[in-house]
């Protein structure tokens, strides 16, 4: 029996996260695994219950859990709030505390949905890349940081820093789902002015010699960018920093057309995965059943596939997903302008991923 946290969180989080828990459970089920779910709060839902955006009772229960499905949280409600308060901040502390140090996002195009990037479809189709992206370090956790006063004038810091071991168990991530894919990896830097980069690739080099069936390129992240754009499908895995990967993660999100696609795997040496949707808590919409569910759905599929090792049924969500999608099955995020295309709910769209998946 497998225990899964469900931190449904602000805005739509609730309403995906339900709807993944239904597929996730029909998923594993096939599959022989029995689940069972455990809700905790987190965010603005536990700022308002709790004072704290993430108690410590529920980082326990983080711990004792096999996996956490995590919604999204934030909204306008808490914006002016110190930043040290904001919801944001039950994200960063629950990372930390469950030592996740690798943010996988993978950025695929599902063929009936080519026409909905803004790029031209010859140049998204075949798109299916994974950003690996070094979560607890580099600059949004160096120290010195701060503002002061000097002289008058203000002045603010921020500090790049990264150790030898950081930047190795990344790239073993990078290598090693590289060799479950296309067997190549590009690291991406800026080297020719960071010190940090250049300690990077240096590393990087290491551990590649412990992977000699994975190619291995090095790129500057300025004509990374450039690529990512003009020649996306020529990418497998991308590892890189915190600062880098945060950017470059949100522009291959954007390639595929949509964030209510997109996935995501926050991984560490501690056993225990967070699974959460690229996209943020849209609280415009929360709670009329307009959300769209997919990118929730496929984070469970990356959950089943890695802390509950079930390949499998990870391979059964995605291909559930896929084939409503090509009957033509659409969330209003994913109708292109101009389309006349009838759209579901949040709940019609997850009750169409349960048929596909032939649950009764």
């Amino acid at each position: 029996m497998d225990r899964i946290l469900v931190l449904p969180g602000d805005g739509i989080g609730p309403e995906v996260t339900r709807e993944a828990c239904r597929v996730l459970e029909v998923a594993a089920e096939r599959h022989g695994r029995k689940l069972v779910f455990e809700e905790g709060l987190i965010g603005g839902a536990s700022i308002d219950a709790h004072g704290t955006p993430l108690a410590d009772d529920v980082v326990a229960l983080a711990r004792e859990c096999g996996a956490v499905l995590l919604g999204a949280v934030g909204g306008p409600k808490w914006d002016d709030m110190p930043v040290d308060t904001r919801p944001e901040r039950g994200l960063l502390r629950i990372r930390k505390e469950l030592g996740l140090f690798a943010n996988l996002r993978p950025a695929t195009v599902f063929p009936a949905l080519v026409g909905a990037s803004t790029l031209r479809p010859e140049v998204v189709d075949g798109i299916d890349l994974l950003v690996v992206r070094e979560l607890t370090g580099g600059i949004y956790f160096g120290e010195p940081r701060g503002r002061a006063l000097v002289e008058g004038r203000r002045e603010a810091r921020n500090t790049m820093v990264y150790d030898e071991s950081e930047v190795a168990r990344i790239a073993r991530t990078a290598f090693d789902a590289a060799r479950g894919r296309r067997r190549h990896v590009t690291h991406v830097h800026k080297a020719n002015v960071l010190e940090v980069s250049q300690l990077w690739c240096e590393v990087v080099d290491e551990v590649a010699g412990e992977y000699p069936d994975v190619e291995l390129n090095h790129q500057l992240v300025d004509s990374c960018a450039m690529l990512l754009v003009r020649e996306p499908a020529r990418f497998d895995v991308i590892v890189t920093g915190n600062l880098f990967g945060d950017i470059l993660s949100d522009e291959a999100a954007m390639i595929t057309g949509s964030l209510g696609m997109l996935p995501s795997a926050s991984l560490g040496e501690g056993g225990v995965g967070l699974y959460e949707p690229v996209h943020g808590s849209a609280p415009d919409i929360a709670g009329q059943d307009r959300s769209n569910p997919l990118a929730t759905i496929l984070s469970a599929a990356m959950l089943l596939e890695h802390s509950l090792s079930a390949p499998e049924a990870a391979s059964d969500v995605r291909r559930a997903v896929s084939q409503v999608l090509a009957a033509g099955h659409r969330t209003a995020d994913l109708v292109l302008p101009g389309q006349d295309t009838a759209t579901l709910g949040c709940r019609a769209m997850g009750d169409r991923i349960l048929e596909a998946l032939g649950a009764s």
